[in-house]
């Protein structure tokens, strides 16, 4: 299929966590490799979102780039990623890395030549300006990470831009030979055959030409990100990606509360295939709230535009943690069977938890300087088994974050010989999806008059059984009217598989089911 992203299940991967197999305790390309058969075959998701491998200083791990077309020594080499793309693809895993266009490392080459001179050739790759009148940044623009989002240099007299650290200097995607150099970046791994690319602050690539001030929070649109040019970056990256064959796809990591404004980042079917929908990462857990915030986003989407959902990723607290123990499972069964690409966040399928790291083991860079902030807690290691740090790298080493208690009784291997597990809920709700044109590519219609605090919604595609999902958002047993007839195929504890529906469906506190009902 043209479109397979549509179908698939995306699963992101972050390299320093996943495993350790060169024994230093750091994860890496090889480990990941080495791990292919659980995403393929025992998990059974379709894509891997590989998070930043290339050279660099690591002061915001991997996302301050030194080098766009190679990999780090602490994750491998070019060969171990090649190594890494073909045991995907003869897997039938597609692979998407993640690209990181507004802004370099400050130890990149274009950045050390830029600084060099005001005279330099590459003087206006990054975006320099002189001191206000009377001193001071150039505007009100605030850093991500805090703080102004410019920095002196004293060797030249000038402010750079950093929309995020001092150490990750934004690029000028207004100068033709920046534009330029990313399309050569982006061939370069696209001719190695990566499925596509998850783009890192995909809005922030265009600012206002002017660096006008941002106005105040909350009275319009900032000027700092997201000018309305950056859409013609994201229709010439889409016609680069559409000269490939197998297609492409471009993912965007587009924080944007405002509905209409995030949809244009489909633009007429011609930018990203998929602009991140974050709309329920920090929804509160109540029914009526989610079910609202999904019909919001069903109603903006234009036509041919196609939904994804995300519950948790490396810079966000876990899914666990974030709903409570009682949601994890109801969460995984809302993400696994929406309509649209989900994208598994490493790790939540064991439902791993938050992690309170001390502070003598934090190694996020922006956490050791912002207190509070950090985020080592979502970042912790795989476990794998019940051997010495979980199976996630030699007993002779320590890790490089803690895996914290319990790692070893959440892990893969116990999880596995658990039939009640969450591991193998993940595992029911993804076969059922990829055997049923319903989840994969129906429509969804949800049912307004469900019980309070229940959501209930169907997926119906022609010609194939629906699959009526029922979440129970509350600890009281509901009843659902209305229901089957049909046989439930999965539920949220895994015992109540084959249960015959007919009229009234009855659930437990906090207890999920898919109910596979009869055609038409």
């Amino acid at each position: 299929m043209t479109d397979w992203w549509r179908e698939a299940v995306f699963y992101q991967v972050y390299p320093r966590s996943f495993q350790d197999a060169d024994g230093d305790g750091v994860g890496d390309l090889e480990g990941v490799r080495r791990r292919l058969p659980y995403l393929a075959e025992t998990l059974g998701v379709d894509a891997v979102w590989l998070s930043p491998f290339y050279p660099s200083p690591m002061a915001d791990f991997g996302y301050d780039v030194a080098d766009y077309c190679g990999v780090d020594p602490l994750f491998g080499d070019l060969e171990d990623f090649d190594r890494l793309l073909a045991g995907c693809h003869e897997r039938g895993l597609r692979l998407i890395v993640d690209l990181v266009p507004n802004h370099t490392s400050n130890r990149h080459p274009w950045f050390v030549e830029s600084r060099a001179s005001r005279h330099s050739s590459k003087r206006d790759w990054y975006l320099w300006r002189d001191a206000a009148p009377g001193g001071g940044p150039p505007n009100n623009w605030q850093a991500v990470f805090g703080g102004p989002a410019w920095e002196w240099d004293e060797a030249t007299g000038q402010y750079y831009l950093h929309s995020f650290l001092a150490e990750q200097p934004d690029l000028n995607w207004r100068h033709p030979e920046v534009r330029a150099a990313m399309v050569e970046v982006m061939r370069f791994w696209l001719d190695r055959g990566v499925d596509g690319f998850r783009i890192d602050v995909a809005d922030f690539v265009m600012k206002d030409p002017d660096l006008g001030d941002d106005p105040p929070a909350g009275t319009g649109r900032p000027l700092s990100r997201a000018h309305p040019d950056v859409h013609g970056v994201f229709r010439d990256t889409r016609l680069l990606l559409d000269e490939y064959e197998p297609p492409r796809v471009a993912i965007g990591e587009i924080h944007e509360a405002d509905l209409a404004v995030w949809a244009s980042y489909y633009g007429s079917g011609d930018e990203l295939h998929l602009p991140f929908n974050f709309s329920l990462l920090h929804a509160p857990w109540d029914a009526e709230e989610v079910r609202r915030r999904v019909e919001a986003l069903e109603g903006a989407l234009l036509a041919g535009a196609w939904p994804n959902w995300v519950l948790g990723n490396h810079d966000e607290p876990r899914l666990a943690t974030r709903f409570g123990p009682s949601a994890t499972r109801t969460a995984a069964m809302l993400l696994l069977t929406l309509r649209g690409t989900p994208t598994l966040y490493y790790g939540d399928e064991l439902g791993l938890p938050q992690l309170e790291v001390a502070p003598e083991h934090q190694q996020d860079p922006f956490g050791r300087r912002v207190p509070g902030r950090g985020r080592d807690g979502c970042r912790t290691p795989m476990p794998w088994d019940a051997g010495p740090h979980a199976g996630f790298c030699p007993a002779r080493v320590e890790p490089w974050l803690p895996l914290g208690p319990g790692a070893a009784e959440r892990s893969v291997a116990e999880q596995l010989a658990d039939p009640h597990s969450l591991l193998n809920l993940h595992r029911a709700v993804l076969a059922l999806r990829r055997a049923s044109p319903a989840l994969r590519l129906g429509d969804l219609r949800t049912i307004p008059d469900a019980p309070a605090g229940c959501l209930v919604y169907r997926r119906l595609h022609p010609g194939a059984a629906p699959i009526a999902v029922a979440l129970n958002f509350t600890g009281d047993p509901l009843e659902i009217p209305g229901m089957g007839p049909g046989r439930i195929v999965v539920s949220t504890g895994m015992d109540r598989a084959g249960e015959a529906v007919a009229g009234v469906l009855s659930l437990g506190l906090h207890e999920g089911v898919l109910v596979e009902e009869a055609p038409g």
